[in-house]
């Protein structure tokens, strides 16, 4: 079974949640690996002394050593989420690459000890650096491959050859199902927790953003709008004599409503990456829609209103058509306003007010600056008293 999910950017999400939560277990696990391959410099000068020892040492301190610092370097929060994983992939066969040319070079009495160490490589490729299976298993496929070669051109005593070529085998196959079950459970459980997060996150009838997530994710919208100068639109919309309806047709047929009212206000509303779709409460929906200025939100106002009334959802306790309607509130904060959530809501509300006030069925705009001006008339009839 391949390890991958069809859809591309589910597959991009995996990989970043991953990779992130396992920094700082890949921090700690190279520090390891620098103090084993130092302990090893120390142990090779004491355990493996003779005539071919300053060849590993080469090894050690010209290519694995500072392959370790470096990816030790590319784990800081600047580098790690891009530079990371890239770098991984390319520093690890050679770090294995480098462990074979000393199994290579050691001497007949040295070469079962140095070629244990090929078995530590595996299984720290496989959990230790924070690579996905596939990864892994391509790196060890080709310090198997090295391992093989070596022994092939007689570089390696064939017994010595045969024997640690079989349990190095024997160690990936054992490593490989881990590191394949380990991601695997991974992969559920990213699935488990993004399932839980859609069921928190929006609401169980309509499928829209709840008010909780809707006040969650606005402020990073606001944000981004005010940072990046762009326009921002709030509609607030709201189901005609939505109470008569279910008084009349019962609360099943009222939610049948609200669910096709709630479903073609999304598709008209939410057209774009950051356009955000909520139900705010009982037969109110919310939409913010970031980079809309005024003409769009108008047009999507106009475009909800024929959307609802296309429904023809017959609606016979209507004091206002024979046919299910809504009435829109509609405020826009050009750039360089005032990016306030709180207060666009407060003006879409009253936007909406007012087009209850002239009959329903319609929508209204609000300004921002008639907020302002009214605020401020209270303070002027004040200080003129």
């Amino acid at each position: 079974m391949r390890l991958r999910f069809l859809d591309p950017q589910l597959e991009q999400q995996f990989l970043l949640t991953y990779r992130v939560s396992a920094r700082r277990w890949v921090r700690m696990s190279l520090l390891v690996a620098l103090s084993t391959t130092l302990g090893f410099a120390v142990i090779d000068h004491v355990l493996l002394v003779g005539p071919r020892l300053a060849p590993p040492d080469a090894w050690r301190f010209g290519l694995q050593l500072p392959l370790v610092i470096i990816m030790l370097v590319l784990t800081t929060p600047r580098w790690y989420t891009r530079w990371y994983q890239p770098a991984i992939q390319i520093a690890a066969p050679l770090f294995g690459a480098g462990t074979v040319i000393m199994a290579i070079e050691a001497t007949p009495q040295q070469l079962p000890l140095v070629a244990a160490r090929l078995l530590l490589a595996a299984f720290y490729f496989y959990f230790m650096l924070g690579m996905t299976f596939g990864a892994a298993l391509r790196t060890n496929l080709l310090l198997v491959a090295a391992y093989a070669a070596a022994a092939v051109s007689g570089a390696i005593a064939p017994t010595v050859a045969i024997y640690s070529l079989f349990v190095l085998v024997c160690a990936n196959l054992i490593g490989g199902a881990g590191c394949y079950a380990l991601e695997y459970a991974n992969r559920v459980a990213f699935l488990e927790r993004r399932r839980l997060a859609e069921v928190a996150m929006h609401d169980g009838l309509t499928g829209l953003l709840n008010r909780a997530a809707l006040e969650q994710q606005a402020r990073s919208l606001w944000q981004h709008a005010q940072l990046t100068h762009l326009p921002v639109s709030v509609l607030l919309i709201d189901i005609d004599h939505f109470k008569a309806y279910n008084d009349l047709y019962g609360h099943q047929a009222g939610d049948s409503c609200l669910t096709q009212v709630a479903t073609v206000i999304r598709s008209i509303a939410q057209q774009r990456p950051l356009d955000m779709v909520a139900r705010y409460g009982g037969e109110e929906i919310i939409a913010i829609l970031v980079g809309g200025d005024r003409a769009h939100a108008s047009a999507v106002a106009a475009g909800v209103i024929k959307a609802v009334a296309d429904l023809g959802i017959v609606h016979g306790g209507s004091g206002t058509r024979p046919y299910v309607t809504v009435s829109v509130g509609v405020t826009t904060v050009d750039p360089g306003g005032d990016y306030s959530h709180e207060q666009a809501v407060r003006n879409a509300d009253l936007a909406l007010y007012t087009t209850k006030a002239r009959g329903r069925d319609g929508w209204s705009f609000r300004e921002p600056a008639e907020a302002k001006a009214e605020s401020a008339a209270p303070e002027l009839l004040k200080n003129a008293s």
